[in-house]
């Protein structure tokens, strides 16, 4: 059915609170990793070839190092999304919005009209 390729690898990267609902949900979890922990993942996933959704805790891509900004930009086999600190959730903005808001300013309709729906 997927032509013979290897399922990709769902990993979820965060704070330990965080990685509990993953973990129940199939997801491959590293709780509280260091971030040279994170750049040896993103490495192996690289070098590997591997394909995978990989959900990672904002802060801990803040400050994203080589391998982590080598698949971020890549796209395609290494689908990277940010999420919220469990504790920040509501004040969570995207780097999207961020773009979007940098390119359209902050008076930008869409943005107000998604705004007020929250």
């Amino acid at each position: 059915m997927n032509g013979g390729l290897a399922p990709a690898r769902m990993i979820a990267l965060g704070s330990a609170a965080l990685m509990e609902g993953f973990a129940l949900i199939g997801f491959e979890t590293h709780a509280d990793p260091a971030p040279e922990d994170v750049e040896t993942l993103m490495q192996e996933l690289i070098r590997d070839q591997q394909s995978a959704l990989v959900v990672i805790e904002q802060s801990l891509a803040r400050h994203p190092g080589r391998h982590l900004q080598h698949a971020q930009r890549e796209g395609g086999r290494i689908v990277i999304t940010e999420i919220p600190e469990i504790n920040l959730s509501g004040d969570y903005h995207s780097r999207v919005e961020s773009l979007v808001q940098g390119l359209l300013g902050p008076t930008a309709p869409e943005l107000q009209k998604w705004e007020t729906q929250e």
